[in-house]
Formats: structure tokens, C-alpha cells, sequence
């Protein structure tokens, strides 16, 4: 397998502090691989051997009940790491990771990752911040789901994606990749009839417009009055 070039990973947050040398000792132990849209990365439940490196795409992060009820976790930008069960320390990976468009990854098998930790510790640093920040995300989404209104979940997890991965368009604000209703649904505890119900409505008074796995917000400071539950109801 030939050589991945640093260019890959310098300037990446895990990776910002490392020196030449550091990242060609992490790069040694990577390998690149792509996975299609839709495809699944690892899956829920399975024995954690690898941890991995967003390069290119968006990925799904998705944990299903025991009862078989899915929910959308978060989505990976690109220069983020996924599937970091070893810095958990947990033997299985908690949730099922699917590429949201067509992605590439690196992938380090979980063995490195003593090595890792003893000559990289600002890249181990990062790690746990990471952690940490995903499990601050995930408690502020429990208070979400207690304490709002399923329009201000709504809200609130379309703002997250414009700023997670919006691109201007002539129309508005799009997310820059395909996302269903049902994907909306399982990001904010609510049902499909829902949130089919809340964009068509908000697509009635132009707050955004609808397509086929498609969301443009058309009026962002609506939508963040709904977010925020200050809201006054357009007239007629």
C-alpha cells in the first residue's frame, strides 16, 4: 500500500500539534478505505478493532433500542474521528456508523492505540475532548426532548445541520447532504407525521423549502425564533 502523504491529516484538530515525524508514525499505521452512500462503517454491538478518521463526506451516527427503535445520534463532519471505542473503553462499538454520501476514511486498528497514547498524548487530548464534547451534545439533547416543544426540537436540530454543513444556495440555506424526514424524526424524539407536518407548514410561510432527502432554510431568524420559542405567528 503506498504511503499517505501528511497533507492528509496536517491542520486537522487531532492532529494540529503533531510534528512531521508524529504524523508519519500515525500515517504508517492508517489505511484509507471508501464506503458508498448508505453503506455502514461498523455497526452497533460489533467488536470495536479499528477507530477511524472522517477524510471526505458526512457520516450518520445511528443507535437503535432494544426494542428496534432508531435514533439519530449526531453526523461527523469531515477531520473528525468516529468509532473511538478504545478511548472509551468499551469492547463493542455503541452505535452504527453510515456514510450519509459517499466518504473516505483512515483506519487504525485498535493495537496502535497504546503507542498512540505514549508518544501522541496532544492527539490522545483531543481524543477525550471529543468525548467529552459528544457526551455534553447528547445530554443537551435529553433536556431538548424533556423540556421543549417538538417544533423547537425541529428547529433547533435544523440549525445544528445548517451550521454543521450548510451551503449557500440561490434559494437559501441547504444541507449539504441528503436527509430524510425520518432522519429529522430520530435527531429529536418525535414521529414522521411530525415533521412532515411542521415542514410543510413552514414551507407554506417560507421558512424553508422541501425537496426529495432535501432541506433548504429559506428564513434562518424565523427559524431560530422557533428554536428559541419567541416566536410571534405570521399573519395571514
Amino acid at each position: 500500500m503506498p504511503n499517505l502523504d501528511k497533507s492528509l491529516i496536517a491542520g486537522l484538530p487531532p492532529f494540529q500539534k503533531l510534528s512531521a515525524d508524529e504524523m508519519e508514525f500515525v500515517l504508517s499505521h492508517a489505511r484509507s478505505a471508501r464506503y458508498s452512500r448508505d453503506s455502514a462503517i461498523f455497526s452497533q454491538g460489533e467488536l470495536a478493532q479499528s477507530f477511524f478518521l472522517l477524510l471526505s463526506g458526512y457520516v450518520r451516527v445511528v443507535r437503535t433500542s432494544p426494542e428496534g427503535d432508531q435514533v439519530v445520534v449526531r453526523y461527523i463532519n469531515e477531520g473528525e474521528l468516529l468509532g473511538i471505542a478504545i478511548a472509551m473503553g468499551t469492547p463493542t462499538y455503541p452505535a452504527t456508523a453510515v456514510a450519509a454520501v459517499d466518504c473516505i476514511v483512515l483506519i487504525w486498528p485498535n493495537a496502535i492505540w497504546p503507542q498512540m497514547q505514549e508518544r501522541l498524548p496532544s492527539f490522545c487530548t483531543s481524543t477525550y475532548r471529543t468525548i467529552g464534547t459528544r457526551l455534553q451534545e447528547t445530554h443537551d439533547r435529553i433536556l431538548e426532548i424533556s423540556n421543549e416543544q417538538v417544533e423547537q426540537r425541529v428547529a433547533r436540530a435544523l440549525l445544528r445541520l445548517v451550521q454543521q454543513a450548510g451551503r449557500k444556495s440561490k434559494d437559501g440555506i441547504a444541507i449539504d447532504f441528503p436527509i430524510s424526514r425520518q432522519d429529522i424524526a430520530e435527531m429529536t424524539g418525535t414521529t414522521l407525521h411530525s415533521v412532515s407536518r411542521l415542514l410543510s407548514g413552514w414551507e407554506d410561510e417560507g421558512i424553508v423549502r422541501n425537496g426529495r432527502q432535501k432541506v433548504i432554510i429559506t428564513d434562518q431568524p424565523q427559524l431560530t425564533l422557533i428554536a428559541e420559542n419567541r416566536r410571534t405567528r405570521r399573519k395571514a
